[in-house]
């Protein structure tokens, strides 16, 4: 009976190795994750609706090329976003109403005056959305 004994061990040993080596990384992984996670939600209460904005604000017509086209493609779509932000909420309508005016009056003084304001509220809030 002349046994090797460290030959059975190390089966064991490997065995052990694997679920303790998966942990560690996995226990890595997270700890990375948890920080990118943690620190995507802090950004995402002010980013996500301003960028909400800004992406229905680029699409239509160029601005500058029809002014009268821009706005009122960018009503409706403003009226659909859902934001929950009171102060952006307010200033997302308050440009849509502006938009609406100026697309109905084919870009009167007060309603490019309106459109002026409101642009100038919601950069406030949302700094270059409008841009």
């Amino acid at each position: 009976m002349d046994r090797d004994l460290t030959a059975d061990h190390r089966p064991l040993g490997r065995a052990l190795a694997a679920p303790v080596i998966a942990v560690l990384l996995a226990s890595a992984v997270a700890a990375c994750g948890a920080s990118h996670s943690t620190n995507a939600r802090a950004a995402a209460p002010i980013e996500a609706p301003c960028n909400q904005v800004a992406a229905v604000l680029s699409d239509g017509p160029d601005p500058t090329a029809d002014p009268v086209g821009y706005a009122e493609a960018q009503v409706l779509q403003l009226r659909q976003l859902t934001i929950s932000k009171q102060p952006l909420h307010r200033a997302i309508e308050a440009l849509a109403s502006a938009y609406e005016w100026f697309s109905q009056s084919h870009g009167s003084a007060g309603a490019k005056s309106a459109v002026s304001k409101a642009t100038h509220e919601m950069n406030a809030i949302c700094p270059g959305a409008t841009q």
